[in-house]
């Protein structure tokens, strides 16, 4: 194997771990989100888990934060939840830095 061909295959494995980490810290990000908006509805506990794994799952809708945040604005719209879409969306930004912080610790 010749340098370039090494140095190729480090670059591979580093975007691969990169993709992981990026897919893993969405993931607790929505988690995250999932339980600020369950605490706005309402809910707590068991509740305010499962409805976390509906956001997370919602995710799996669509490329991209889209999906998730229609799934927040609607529910938040159908409990009249007074929250706009800036602070929901300023909330997930937040939380996904928290989550990658978060991610990283652990490694």
């Amino acid at each position: 194997m010749t340098t370039f061909d090494k140095r190729e295959e480090g670059f591979e494995k580093k975007f691969a771990m990169d993709e992981e980490t990026q897919f893993k810290a969405m993931a607790r990000r929505n988690k995250l989100l999932g339980l600020w908006a369950a605490e706005k509805l309402g809910l707590s506990g068991a509740e305010a888990d499962a409805y976390a794994k509906t956001v997370v799952a919602a995710d799996f809708e669509e490329s991209g934060d889209e999906d998730v945040f229609r799934k927040i604005r609607a529910d938040f719209d159908a409990k009249s939840v007074a929250q706009s879409d800036h602070q929901i969306r300023r909330t997930m930004d937040e939380l996904l830095a928290t989550a990658a912080e978060q991610i990283r610790a652990a490694k």
